[in-house]
């Protein structure tokens, strides 16, 4: 078991590292390719007063009529996408490792509130399955890799605690819960996690059309 750690710790985190890195550049310039090849007039009518005000308007909770609508979506989406993103980043156990390695250190969450932020991601991921369930509108439109993407997200965190927290099998949980990260972070040019690398560009496109070319507002 010691060697799958190390391996596990070791080696499996650069490659993590380098796919995301190297799957989210060749992403970026793909996408300015096939921009070029099939779109050019998008360059012609980007706008960054249209684009910044359509990313930072969907940024905001409650401000366009699709959130309205879905006040219950809205909240756990917005509470979801911040816990996964800032978990991570500050939770105490990744910022010892970070710190032992390379004598680096930030503020860390306070256990309780990084506990808490665990079980919201936990639950989110079973509204959104949930959801996808029990919605036809949502459910016709739900393929198997929707479930699995969602399993993805959920598993770093559930392991997480799990090994956190030395539950029976503790040792093993903390394996699976380096490798389960690694495989999020390298799947995510890949699959639909990578709308967390393209929004700012999606959305300012957006912003582009409908303000500069329609006139009306895309909120």
């Amino acid at each position: 078991m010691h060697t799958i750690y190390n391996f596990v710790s070791g080696p499996l985190v650069w490659a993590s590292f380098i796919i995301f890195i190297g799957g989210t550049i060749y992403k970026l310039f793909n996408m300015g390719f096939l921009v070029k090849k099939k779109d050019v007039a998008v360059y012609a009518y980007a706008s960054p007063y249209f684009g910044f005000r359509s990313i930072f308007r969907w940024l905001v909770p409650f401000s366009t009529l699709n959130m309205r609508k879905r006040p219950l979506l809205t909240v756990v989406s917005f509470v979801f996408h911040i816990c996964v993103l800032a978990l991570p980043i500050f939770v105490l156990g990744h910022i010892s490792l970070i710190n032992e390695s390379w004598n680096i250190r930030w503020p860390h969450l306070p256990d309780p509130v990084s506990d808490a932020m665990t079980i919201i991601v936990i639950a989110s991921c079973i509204f959104f399955v949930v959801r996808r369930k029990v919605m036809p509108e949502v459910k016709f439109l739900t393929e198997t890799s929707d479930y699995l993407i969602l399993a993805m997200v959920a598993a770093p965190f559930i392991t997480g605690t799990w090994a956190y927290n030395q539950f029976a099998g503790y040792k093993i949980a903390t394996i699976l819960h380096m490798l389960s990260g690694e495989i999020l972070l390298a799947a995510i040019p890949f699959t639909r996690l990578s709308h967390m690398i393209f929004y700012p560009f999606t959305r300012g496109y957006m912003g582009s059309e409908f303000g500069a070319v329609r006139h009306v507002r895309d909120w």
